[in-house]
């Protein structure tokens, strides 16, 4: 192998002059003691990028004043114009180049706000391209490990008056009326979600706010990445639990996660609904034998006080049943539907109307139509108990329209569930009619009772009271008659002691 000899230093030539470096100097990473009795000083993720050939910014027309036929093509330059990047470390290099991106972002943000028609397909590389090169970026690593978001202050980005506007231009972009999440899907991928998740770990406070509202619209408007930044989001959080024990974005994440799904029905209330229900149906229809381990797993787990996350329920059992297949539903129709009869007794108007909402579902409906020999039966008695008793009028409506419903669909079960039902209440009414005899016979047999023991006590005290007195025109009590009374003995008893005797 070849070696190139270094030439030997001349005072006379400095520029082939060769110092070998002291280790200090090589170690890119100091002894934690030798950082921090350095000087904290402020530095930004901005020193971290680099630009290899600093372009000279012209500024362009007004979008507010092309013509028509060249607004898109004007829109696309001013996009490429601002993916040239400046340094904001040096606070006045270049200042004419800022200013004239800086109105260049701000014109894209108000087209994109308040103009239709301006994203078209061709721009939408383009847009993607100019967010990519802005907020994708190294960021460095802090100066104060055990920096404390409460107490220290936080390293702010020091090219935010640029940032911003893209991070807005990026946020009106995908709030837009002409946003076409077929188009974008190519572009905002799962590498570019990667990427934006970890942009979380920036320092500044202001980066972590657009990024959560970034990551809503993003999660909302591309349902196809939905279960990818779940999963890399309870990726960053093993992470930060088992490795670094650092991420400065970890409470924007778990936010973000409890709007998805409320931390899995665990921290707070409702939606496991939407979020987790489309991927419930989306394992459905991958594999339709799930469906009666989820329907019942659901039943199992049924939420005993909470009417919120009854109604919750009630909610994705609609939306399971919607999908599901008739060999499926006729294994869990009898436990989904004795749930499904409590939830209409419920005193509770919304979980009553929530599950009476099933019969206007034309699907669910023909399933139940299909098994009505099984359905009915389950809920008959206690849809026309509901009818008579129910305070909500609304719910007695429902109901009436519900009976109606089934009636239409076996006339002949209907009238012999009625007919059945009626016998079973005058049974009924008989049982509790001889219930509440039996309980007023042993009440009056307690007053009685009562009664006798005050009597008898009454008494007792009156002869106490008597005797205490000394009243001897009362008669004597037994023991005093017995006392001075000579004892007689039968006959028969005296000739037996004097035979034992002898």
């Amino acid at each position: 192998m070849e070696t190139t000899k270094l030439p030997p230093s001349s005072p006379s030539s400095p520029t082939t002059s060769f110092s070998v470096p002291s280790a200090e100097k090589v170690d890119g990473f100091p002894r934690r003691s030798m950082r921090r009795a350095r000087q904290r000083r402020s530095h930004s993720s901005s020193q971290f990028r680099y630009q290899s050939s600093q372009v000279e910014l012209t500024a362009l027309p007004l979008l507010k004043d092309a013509p028509v036929a060249e607004l898109h093509d004007l829109f696309c330059k001013k996009l490429q114009q601002c993916c040239v990047l400046f340094d904001f470390l040096d606070c006045v290099a270049d200042l004419k180049g800022k200013e004239i991106k800086r109105a260049a972002l701000n014109e894209l943000v108000e087209s994109v706000a308040t103009s239709r028609g301006v994203l078209i397909e061709p721009l939408y590389p383009e847009a993607i391209k100019m967010i990519s090169v802005n907020i994708f970026r190294t960021l460095p690593p802090s100066e104060n490990p055990e920096f404390d978001p409460e107490e220290d202050e936080p390293t702010l980005e020091a090219s935010w008056p640029h940032l911003q506007l893209v991070y807005e231009f990026f946020l009106r972009f995908l709030e837009s009326p002409d946003f076409q999440p077929s188009m974008a899907k190519r572009y905002v991928d799962q590498k570019f979600v990667l990427q934006l998740l970890e942009l979380f770990d920036s320092e500044d406070p202001r980066e972590r706010e657009y990024l959560k509202t970034i990551l809503h619209r993003v999660y909302g408007k591309l349902l196809g990445l939905r279960a990818y930044i779940r999963k890399q989001i309870n990726n960053i959080f093993l992470r930060f639990i088992y490795e670094t024990e650092h991420f400065n974005g970890v409470a924007e994440l778990l936010e973000i996660l409890g709007r998805y799904v409320h931390i899995m029905c665990v921290l707070t209330v409702s939606p496991l609904s939407l979020q987790l229900a489309y991927c419930v149906v989306q394992f459905m229809e991958k594999d339709a034998t799930v469906t009666e381990y989820i329907i019942r797993g659901l039943l199992k787990y049924w939420p005993k006080t909470c009417t919120q996350k009854e109604v919750m329920f009630l909610g994705e059992i609609e939306e399971i049943l919607d999908v599901i297949e008739p060999s499926q539903f006729i294994r869990v129709q009898e436990p989904l539907f004795k749930q499904i009869a409590a939830c209409i007794s419920s005193p509770h108007f919304q979980v009553a109307e929530r599950a009476l909402y099933f019969w206007n579902n034309e699907y669910i409906l023909s399933l139940i139509e299909e098994n009505c020999q099984v359905i009915l039966p389950l809920v008959f008695a206690t849809l026309y108990r509901v009818s008579k008793e129910h305070w909500n009028q609304t719910i007695v409506s429902l109901i009436y329209n519900v009976l109606k419903t089934f009636m239409e669909m076996n006339s002949k079960l209907f009238d012999d569930l009625t007919a059945s039902y009626k016998v079973e209440k005058q049974k009924e009414l008989k049982r509790e009619r001889e219930r509440a005899e039996l309980w007023r016979g042993l009440e009056e047999y307690q007053d009685r009772r009562m009664q006798m023991l005050t009597e008898a006590a009454r008494n007792q005290r009156n002869l106490q009271e008597r005797g205490e007195r000394g009243d001897l025109s009362t008669p004597s009590s037994p023991q005093t008659t017995q006392s001075d009374q000579p004892e007689l003995k039968p006959s028969g008893a005296s000739s037996g002691a004097g035979e034992s005797a002898t």
